[in-house]
């Protein structure tokens, strides 16, 4: 199956939309940038299924998601990282509490949304309440039919790092045996290097049957989604590059800063390994196998470049990067929702005006997913800290 038959198939409607990355302290206003880059291009890849295709994000602005997950490594890796390396212990309690706090208000109300307005979802049917409470609806067969708030796969993706990491990082350092970043980034080959040979088998076996000669193309997008695309375990590729930058920055601050020199090469190289994943056919086996490997060096190329002090955008802010940044997770909740409302409502707009349309959806995107940053996002971050000293108390008890 072809790009084109990718894009515009089933897969167009159940792509990746950006996934939950907490926000640095104090703002770094590469990060802010690249936050924000990624939420517009996968806002754009779903426009795309809207009527409204922009060139470019609109055939390959799933990679949005690749940059979310490895700007989440690296963000939730570095302080986790930074203490051990230093002889301390993380703030266990804190970490929790704060990922609780920053997700959960926000997700749990558009999941309200969801169940008391079912006329207003992107699609009839949904997976059922349990699968969302439990983040485990993106490995789960149904996950392809069951097409309503789909998009919260990769948040499930990030929950279940959310968990692992940490646990991964405290048994290490437990034991006496905390790797540096010679030992970590051994261990992230082995995992890069495994997921490439996990995909490659789920593509023989789930795929490739349903390529051949009158085979069923639908089957093979289906294999594709429930094997490869959506289960954690076949979508580390991100969260191992960024956390691989966070043991860099933890355990070799000379390596560095001198990595960081070179911001313009690192620019360069990031667009230049995306734009080689570009050209991989994603349900071919190359492209089952490398895609999302070299997405997430590329990707990570590119937040190194970010944070370079060597570059404009590590130095200076841009105008309304922060803005969507700050909206980034209530866009990621809502978007997809908004769009199939208008689909409803605006007619034949995306055929007849489509630069209104364009400004339509997404003024009326932005303007749903600040009432939501204001009403119950914003909110639930400033409850946090109280939380956090409570639980603290309690456990000390």
């Amino acid at each position: 199956m072809s790009l084109d038959a990718w894009r515009s198939g089933t897969l167009a409607r159940h792509a990746p939309s950006p996934v939950l990355t907490p926000l640095p302290s104090p703002r770094a206003p590469g990060l802010d940038l690249l936050r924000a880059l990624a939420i517009v291009v996968v806002m754009l890849y779903h426009l795309s299924s809207h009527g409204i295709d922009v060139a470019g994000p609109g055939r390959h602005g799933w990679m949005g998601v690749d940059l979310f997950f490895v700007l989440s490594g690296y963000l939730i890796g570095w302080p986790v990282l930074r203490d051990l390396a230093a002889g301390r212990k993380p703030d266990w309690t804190g970490f929790v509490v704060g990922r609780a706090w920053r997700i959960l208000p926000a997700y749990l109300a558009v999941l309200a949304l969801y169940l008391a307005l079912p006329a207003w979802r992107e699609a009839d049917a949904m997976p059922p309440v349990w699968q969302f409470l439990t983040f485990s609806m993106n490995v789960l067969p149904e996950h392809l039919t069951q097409r309503a708030y789909s998009h919260a796969w990769s948040l499930c993706v990030e929950e279940h790092f959310y968990l692992l990491f940490p646990l991964v990082a405290w048994l290490l350092a437990r034991s006496g045996r905390m790797p540096g970043v010679l030992a970590t980034s051994a261990g992230a080959a082995l995992l890069f290097g495994a997921g490439m040979l996990l995909r490659d088998w789920e593509w023989r076996h789930a795929i490739a049957p349903h390529l051949a000669s009158g085979g069923d193309a639908a089957r093979a997008v289906a294999g594709y989604v429930g094997r490869i695309y959506s289960p954690t375990w076949t979508r580390l590729d991100g969260l191992l590059a960024g956390v691989l930058l966070a043991a860099l920055r933890a355990f070799r601050p000379a390596w560095w800063t001198r990595v960081l020199t070179h911001g313009w090469v690192l620019l360069g190289a990031g667009l230049a390994l995306l734009m080689a994943a570009t050209q991989l056919d994603p349900l071919g086996r190359g492209g089952a196998v490398f895609l999302y490997p070299l997405a997430a060096l590329g990707c990570a190329c590119l937040l190194l470049g970010a944070l370079s002090p060597c570059t404009p955008l590590g130095r200076r802010a841009l105008p309304g990067a922060r803005t969507l940044a700050l909206l980034a997770f209530s866009l990621y909740l809502t978007h997809r929702q908004v769009y199939a409302w208008l689909d409803d409502v605006a007619g034949d707009l995306t055929a007849n005006a489509p630069l209104a349309a364009f400004v339509l959806y997404n003024g009326a995107s932005l303007a749903v997913a600040a009432l939501l940053y204001v009403a119950v996002e914003r909110p639930g971050l400033r409850m946090r800290p109280g939380m956090t000293r409570r639980l603290r108390g309690a456990l000390a008890r």
